[in-house]
């Protein structure tokens, strides 16, 4: 148990560390002040880790909420966040209870990929004015708008400003490369911090910009609250509910998937919706699960939620110690630690990829991408979610038509095609040899199913063999899961053979680099040969 706790509190070390500069960083990019982004990661990052559904999730403010906490902020005012964040708690508890978050994972990819990608684009345009030390009377809140200001603005380049936040930026990527164990983002805040004092440059810092600040957990004014408020903030609310929502349970899944464990949705949202409920409480921002602090939290050696409880404890311990020392952190500095968190944001690999995918899928993606830059993220999440809905029925009626066509009835009576329908249980699988059937469209909304069937099968196989003549469609989706089992097999050594594919699967598992991973069988007989001559030989 003692072994446990100092891994745990190690991890929680770490933790706090990586999440010290980044809290701050992103309080400053909401429009507020950089004291509410370590007391959201104090108090809403403890409640995450001791009542959440995951062991290993750590909570706080993240890139995905700084959009509508700004234009919250900036339209309705800091109560208007305090009023939208409490709703929001609300709306993640109501659904908790009502076990919504089994269906969290009928959001597409190519949403999720689209806005995520969008708002990393507007966090990085956000910075530019501090990287750069630009002087601006007044920075638009519209995206095209603000690029205008912006280059209208360059001329005014601080060139000390932008040495620091340059020199920043370029040791984070270093440390990234050379030492990725290292803090990059606390080791170049600190060190520019100094040279920013050693050299008195003239840069913005958090003291300048934010003079006698001191953080404080009393609890705010009471807001004016009103049914006109309430149906006015509704949307952010609903947005800001449905973002910490889905970065949580997508933080929980990432966290399974290294160590092997299972995450409680619903309780997980829950503890989402109380932690919320009570950093609003107290003067804080939205939070949810972080998927970067989880993935370090787990390599630093986390045991289980105590970690986490941890890190929010060593962050309240910087708050009232050191607190003072943060008046000397340049805002050049903690803009090139958001640049940073914005191009890890952006995917840029995965949106890359995603545009393989088929027609349908690609258009849902740049559409809410392009919606969440210029236009709003709930405009953009409800037209990426419909759009996909839309697509998906325009795909089921074309399978419907495609198994009724009278070929297809043919094939099926043909000599050979039927063995591959024969039940597995009525072939003998050689030892170290798994088998998994896949019956139907594989879409976004069956897609995790892939997942949970690998969890059944308990023992890692030395060879996994796929059936899926029964398959006669696949999206973007469905092909990320394919592609996150895959990895899954590859860590464990297990070979993977596809038997059966239909001609569309075959074509778009071609187009986005899926079958040069997997080996191809006619039918079920013949992979089980295979299989066979595998095993032999591993």
């Amino acid at each position: 148990a003692f072994a446990d706790f100092r891994r745990d509190l190690v991890a929680g070390l770490t933790v706090a560390i990586v999440a010290l500069p980044l809290s701050m960083a992103l309080a400053i990019a909401s429009g507020t002040t950089p004291d509410k982004g370590l007391i959201t990661a104090v108090v809403a990052g403890f409640l995450i880790s001791a009542l959440g559904g995951s062991r290993f999730q750590i909570g706080g403010p993240t890139g995905a909420f700084v959009v509508v906490v700004f234009n919250v902020i900036a339209v309705h005012g800091y109560d208007g966040l305090v009023i939208a964040s409490a709703m929001a708690g609300l709306m993640l508890i109501g659904a908790g209870l009502m076990r919504v978050g089994t269906f969290i994972k009928y959001i597409p990819e190519p949403v999720v990929t689209g806005f995520t990608a969008g708002i990393a684009v507007i966090i990085a345009t956000s910075q530019i004015k501090d990287f750069l030390g630009l002087s601006l009377a007044h920075e638009p809140a519209e995206f095209i708008e603000k690029v205008g200001a912006l280059a209208g603005a360059v001329p005014g380049v601080s060139p000390q400003t932008f040495v620091v936040g340059l020199a920043s930026l370029a040791l984070i990527v270093w440390l990234r490369g050379k030492r990725p164990n290292w803090p990059g983002f606390l080791i170049a805040v600190v060190l520019a911090s100094f040279f920013v004092w050693l050299f008195a440059l003239p840069a913005d810092t958090i003291g300048s910009r934010f003079a006698g600040l001191e953080p404080s957990f009393a609890i705010p004014a009471f807001p004016d609250v009103s049914m006109e408020r309430i149906v006015t903030l509704f949307p952010s609310a609903f947005t800001i509910a449905f973002l910490a929502g889905v970065e949580s349970l997508l933080s929980a899944m990432v966290a399974d998937s290294m160590t092997g464990r299972r995450h409680r949705s619903n309780c997980e949202l829950v503890a989402q919706g109380v932690a919320n409920c009570a950093s609003a409480a107290v003067g804080g921002l939205p939070a949810t699960g972080a998927i970067a602090r989880t993935a370090t939290n787990i390599r630093a050696g986390a045991r289980g939620p105590v970690a986490g409880m941890l890190h929010a404890v060593f962050l309240l311990g910087f708050m009232a110690v050191a607190w003072p020392v943060t008046a000397y952190i340049p805002l050049a500095a903690l803009a090139a630690v958001l640049l940073v968190v914005a191009w890890n944001m952006s995917e840029i690999d995965k949106f890359r990829h995603m545009m393989r995918a088929p027609l349908g899928d690609r258009a849902v993606l740049l559409i809410t991408f392009a919606l969440t830059v210029l236009v709003d993220l709930t405009v953009a999440i409800e037209v990426g979610v419909v759009l996909a809905a839309v697509l998906f029925m325009h795909r089921m009626s074309e399978a419907v038509e495609v198994q009724a066509d009278l070929h297809l009835v043919e094939e099926d009576v043909s000599d050979s095609a039927p063995r591959d329908f024969v039940p597995m249980q009525e072939y003998e699988l050689p030892p170290g040899v798994a088998a998994s059937l896949i019956r139907g469209p594989f879409f976004f909304g069956v897609a995790m199913r892939l997942g949970e069937t690998l969890d059944r099968i308990g023992a890692t196989p030395k060879v996994l063999i796929v059936r899926m003549r029964a398959v006669p469609i696949i999206d973007a989706t469905g092909v990320s899961a394919l592609e996150t089992m895959l990895d899954r097999c590859e860590r464990n050594g297990t070979k993977v053979i596809v038997t059966a594919l239909q001609p569309q699967p075959a074509r778009i598992l071609e187009d986005m680099g899926v079958l040069a991973r997997v080996t191809r069988a006619p039918d079920f007989p013949s992979a089980i040969e295979m299989a066979r001559e595998m095993v032999k030989t591993t």
